[in-house]
């Protein structure tokens, strides 16, 4: 597997340093050559000194015969110009670009260019080690807009389908903890004292379902 990565940062070095440990073949372009200091002579795949987004550099960093491209340069604006030459001209199926604005990384997932908004993304990580009492965030997707969270359910849901927490387009109930092993839920499957849900919320519903699972199911139905 050949990879383009454009940035040779912090994060492209690492990229391009774990890929090359994994056996594939790496380039990495930087419009500044001192940059790839950072990769160390054990390093074996190629340099390209120029813009990630010159249609020559990225020939010369073998984009044609590339199998994924990375744009994790430290601006937003390159990086996705840079993603879309990948795609939109080579071909390139493969791509993610870094964005800084959570809103922009929305805009461009849409267009079906995969980001990581890394703003949006690295505070939920840091806020998780800073507050270890709120509740679990496991997973974000890059543009935020959608949790995989952890939950120990109150004992007042014991014996309710697990179906009746869930609600379409807000709060799908993905797997279930029970006594230390994990399933993919049934549809029949009930709560227990103790179960430990794994849910995908949308996150401007993380608030209400964790208000939810607190309050237990309401009287006399869902």
């Amino acid at each position: 597997m050949h990879v383009v990565i454009m940035g040779c940062g912090r994060l492209g070095s690492t990229l391009a340093h774990n890929l090359d440990g994994r056996g594939h073949s790496v380039a990495v372009i930087d419009q500044n050559s001192d940059a790839f200091r950072r990769l160390g002579s054990e390093f074996g795949g190629i340099t390209v000194t120029g813009i990630g987004f010159d249609r020559d550099v990225l020939r010369a960093a073998g984009i044609e015969r590339a199998d994924a491209f990375a744009a994790v340069s430290s601006g937003d604006n390159s990086n996705i110009i840079a993603a879309r030459v990948a795609r939109e001209t080579f071909g390139i199926e493969n791509v993610v670009a870094r964005i800084y604005d959570p809103r922009r990384a929305a805009i461009y997932q849409r267009v079906g260019i995969a980001t990581v908004a890394t703003v949006a993304w690295t505070t939920e990580r840091v806020l998780r080690r800073i507050l270890p009492s709120e509740a679990a965030v496991e997973w974000i997707d890059p543009s935020a807009r959608v949790s995989l969270v952890e939950r120990t359910i109150a004992g007042g849901w014991s014996g309710h389908p697990l179906s009746d927490l869930e609600e379409p387009g807000k709060v799908r109930v993905a797997a279930v903890g029970r006594l230390g092993v994990a399933q993919i839920p049934r549809p029949d499957l009930v709560v227990q004292d103790g179960d430990v849900l794994y849910l995908t919320v949308a996150s401007d519903a993380l608030d209400a379902v964790d208000g939810v699972l607190a309050a237990g199911p309401a009287k006399g139905g869902h």
